[in-house]
């Protein structure tokens, strides 16, 4: 088998005791949702909150990539505790 990494996959996701959440940065919405991520709500209920104000807004990084800066959801997590 080749030592070559396929660019075609995704890398695999992090453990729940995985690395810690960045803190400068984009992060995407798999990483900010639960399971994987410190926000304990679905998607509907996220985008939901982004219209309404509650959450913070998303930055577009590409037509079909949408991410949000690690700055940010810090801001939200630090301000729910």
């Amino acid at each position: 088998m080749s030592s070559e990494i396929n660019h075609r996959t995704r890398p695999p996701k992090a453990a729940a005791n995985g690395p810690e959440f960045p803190s400068i940065g984009f992060v995407r919405l798999s990483a900010i949702l639960a399971p994987n991520g410190p926000i304990p709500v679905g998607r509907t209920t996220w985008w939901e909150g982004v219209r309404s104000g509650r959450y913070p807004k998303p930055v577009k990084l590409g037509p079909r990539i949408t991410a949000w800066r690690a700055e940010d959801i810090l801001k939200l997590i630090d301000g729910a505790k």
